[in-house]
Order: structure tokens, then C-alpha cells, then sequence
């Protein structure tokens, strides 16, 4: 594919040096220069098609609330979809002088994310896919099936066990939200764009595992990735996103570190499995 000739062609701009980007797992991802901002392109193979169209779906919900944070969808074509490039560098990649305020923002980011309500709980594309009514039936099934998962890929008996114990007792917190929302369900560092001269948060990226559920599920995931053990990062979310419960809190970051613990299983890598298995074992001890 002539990817500049094809920028040119749907957006009338000069199209100029095509730099193949890192980090597109289900498609290749290019930046083109042109005469006015560089453009993203993403090239989707056949089957996955479906990941193209949930990624327009998103940004498309995510535009009511976060114009300007979020890549614009410019084109969208047969297996090609055209976005405009983000400012900023990973926070992944930086170390701000001050983790408060910049969690602060991150926090700030979600609480906008999250006034998207959603009619059903489940995984999303451009439609909920087995949708449940209520954030117990949903997150009974999603323990369910990382549980059977974990078991099936050789994981503790003893800790699977422990983990079935743990959420029975629990389960009744899950009916204490009562709407699903949309979720990023991704919201880590390496997802999160800033401005390094000024610390501004310019916006974030990567949609591809957005869900429709409990808007703690979302903040679980953001501080099991990047902040479980950072107390300025904590202190910073809470400023930007206010206080939740820590027990609900707790109950998702056993089931993100679960279905982590799954996936790098699954693929054969097994660096972090260990660490993981002593983060479930910490978060199911009474």
C-alpha cells in the first residue's frame, strides 16, 4: 500500500516522509508528514477488522467528552483508518517533578471518560457483545472465565481456590454499581500522552480494550498497572477523580492482576508471573 499517496487522496494534503511506528500488535501503524500536522495511519489485516471498527466506535463516544484529548478520526476506508497525531511523549517514558499533579490529571481524564454511560455491561466493539444488565452477573462471569483460564494454564490450586473463596464472599459489593459506563480499560503510563516543557497531559490513545462496565474497574486497572505502590501517584488520582471505595477498588485489582497473570501465561512469558501470583496472594489475605 501506498500509504502517503493514499493521505494525500483523502485529505487533499502534500503527503511527505512515511515513518513505520512502533507498537501496532493488530495493525501497522504509520506516521505521515504532510504540509500541515503528521497524520496516523493504521492498516488493519482482514480479521481484524472488527478492532478497526470498535476503534472508530470509541473515539467516536469519547469525542462528547474529550475533544482535543483524543487522536480525531479523519478517514475511515476499507481495512485503513486515518487519525491525527497526538502531542506529547509516553508518560511511561518521563519522570515528572511533581507525580501528584500529574496524576492528578489522569484522574481528571478517567471522571470524563466515565460520564459515558453505557446501556448494558460487557466487552465492547462497535456494539456490547453479550450484554448483562447488572455489574454482578457481569463480573461473576469475567472471575468465571480468567478463574477456569488460570486453572487450565497450570496456575496454584491452592491460590485459585483461595481467589473462588475470596470473591464468593465478596460478590455482593459488585451490585453497588448500578450503570455501566465506557471504560479505556487500558489507562497506564504508556497510554498517556504529556507535554514534557510544560507537564500538561495532552491526552491518551489505544482503545482497543474498551469495555462497557463499572467505571472502578477502570481506576483498578490504572492503579494495578502504574501507582498500586506509588503514594504520590495515589494521592494524585484521588485529587483528580475524588474518593472510591477501597474494598470494590481491591476486588478489581485481583481480577486485573488474574487476567494478567493469564495473558503472559498464555504467551509464554513467564518474567512476571511470579510477582503477579504474590500480588493476588496479598490482595486475597484476610
Amino acid at each position: 500500500m501506498d500509504v502517503a499517496r493514499l493521505v494525500s487522496e483523502v485529505t487533499g494534503l502534500e503527503a511527505g516522509e512515511v515513518v513505520e511506528r512502533t507498537g501496532g500488535q493488530l495493525s501497522t501503524v504509520y506516521e505521515v508528514r504532510t504540509n500541515d500536522d503528521p497524520l496516523i495511519v493504521k492498516v488493519y489485516a482482514p480479521e481484524w477488522a472488527w478492532k478497526q471498527a470498535k476503534e472508530v466506535h470509541v473515539y467516536g463516544m469519547l469525542e462528547q467528552q474529550l475533544d482535543g484529548s483524543i487522536p480525531r478520526v479523519v478517514h475511515v476506508g476499507d481495512s485503513v483508518t486515518i487519525l491525527t497525531k497526538l502531542d506529547g511523549v509516553p508518560l511511561s517514558e518521563l519522570e515528572p517533578p511533581d507525580w501528584r499533579a500529574t496524576y492528578a490529571q489522569l484522574g481528571e481524564l478517567l471522571q470524563r471518560i466515565h460520564r459515558i454511560e453505557q446501556p448494558a455491561y460487557g466487552y465492547l466493539t462497535d456494539q456490547i457483545l453479550d450484554p448483562l444488565p447488572d455489574n454482578e452477573q457481569y463480573m461473576g462471569r469475567q472471575f468465571a472465565k480468567k478463574l477456569a483460564e488460570f486453572e487450565q494454564l497450570g496456575g496454584d490450586l491452592k491460590l485459585h481456590a483461595k481467589i473462588g473463596a475470596h470473591i464468593e464472599e465478596r460478590k455482593h459489593l459488585f451490585a453497588h454499581n448500578e450503570a455501566a459506563v465506557l471504560c479505556h480499560n487500558d489507562f497506564h503510563e504508556g497510554n498517556v500522552l504529556v507535554d514534557p516543557g510544560t507537564w500538561r497531559v495532552t491526552g491518551f490513545i489505544d482503545v482497543e480494550n474498551a469495555i462497557a462496565a463499572d467505571p472502578l474497574v477502570d481506576l483498578a486497572k490504572t492503579i494495578q498497572y502504574s501507582a498500586h505502590d506509588h503514594a504520590e501517584k495515589l494521592a494524585g488520582l484521588s485529587d483528580g477523580y475524588g474518593a472510591v471505595p477501597a474494598d470494590r477498588i481491591d476486588l478489581y485489582r485481583l481480577y486485573h492482576s488474574l487476567e494478567l497473570w493469564d495473558w503472559f501465561q498464555s504467551i509464554g512469558e513467564t518474567t512476571y508471573l511470579e510477582s503477579i501470583a504474590r500480588d493476588m496472594e496479598q490482595l486475597v489475605a484476610d
